[in-house]
């Protein structure tokens, strides 16, 4: 029988009605935000369905349809490999955006301005240039679980269209964190897409189970990249892309 979760929240262990998620203030899915603000100091207290509130563009990769699991798992094996140990959990998410790859990675590569899409992000600093082994200090938003986050740029490949970050400090519970996002160029409608892969890996916090930690985080990635896609597809229509001949 698996143990309750440790909180420091009033309410150990939030519920939410299994009724459509309702949007709040910043337009994400109240179930969304409820796994993002219900992780403190003490534990999660988790309340989040990973297969409810992101639409059907939402699939982790063992959940891809057959026609374009291959494709799909073939980036993720060549960008996405994680070894996560006994303590650790590892996840990948897959968004497909109506936008084409280079609009996606020109807000995707700006380790110095995360803001530009990350919707819990306020401030973003960054020291010396912008460079593998560069790190950033980013402040969030209030009503969060954290106030700082250090991250250093692991990986940027403009050829590619990967980068990949590491977690090195802040006062928050995600250690040893790691993350690698990718683009790719697809076909929607007709238009130049952009099929979106990010994956993860994370300690396992005392007192938190692997699907705690793992609801967690996803919830925290669909946030991020729901807005990239909102962010992206109005930059998109605005710049009257032109379809491409079948």
């Amino acid at each position: 029988m698996r143990s309750p979760s440790r909180s420091l929240t009033a309410t150990p262990h939030l519920r939410i009605s299994p009724k459509r998620g309702r949007r709040n203030d910043s337009g994400y899915d109240h179930r969304e935000w409820t796994a993002v603000r219900s992780f403190r100091g003490g534990g999660f207290s988790v309340a989040f369905n990973p297969a409810g509130g992101g639409g059907q563009n939402w699939r982790s990769v063992d959940m891809l349809a057959d026609g374009n699991r291959a494709m799909e798992s073939d980036y993720v094996r060549r960008h996405h490999q994680h070894d996560p140990t006994e303590n650790q959990c590892s996840s990948t998410l897959i968004k497909h955006i109506k936008a084409p790859v280079p609009l996606v990675w020109s807000l995707v590569r700006r380790f110095d301005q995360p803001q530009k899409y990350k919707p819990f992000i306020s401030r973003c600093v960054v020291q010396g240039n912008m460079e593998i082994g560069s790190v950033r200090e980013v402040n969030v938003k209030s009503g969060l679980p954290a106030t700082t986050s250090t991250e250093r740029l692991e990986l940027l490949d403009d050829n590619e269209h990967v980068l990949s970050m590491k977690i090195v400090g802040g006062d928050h519970r995600l250690k040893n964190y790691s993350s690698i996002i990718s683009v790719h160029p697809e076909i929607i409608d007709g238009r130049p897409g952009t099929l979106v892969i990010e994956s993860f890996i994370v300690d396992v916090p005392e007192g938190n189970t692997k699907d705690e930690t793992c609801f967690f985080v996803e919830a925290l990635i669909r946030c991020n990249l729901k807005s990239l896609a909102d962010i992206s597809e109005r930059m998109a229509v605005q710049d009257q892309t032109e379809p491409i001949d079948q």
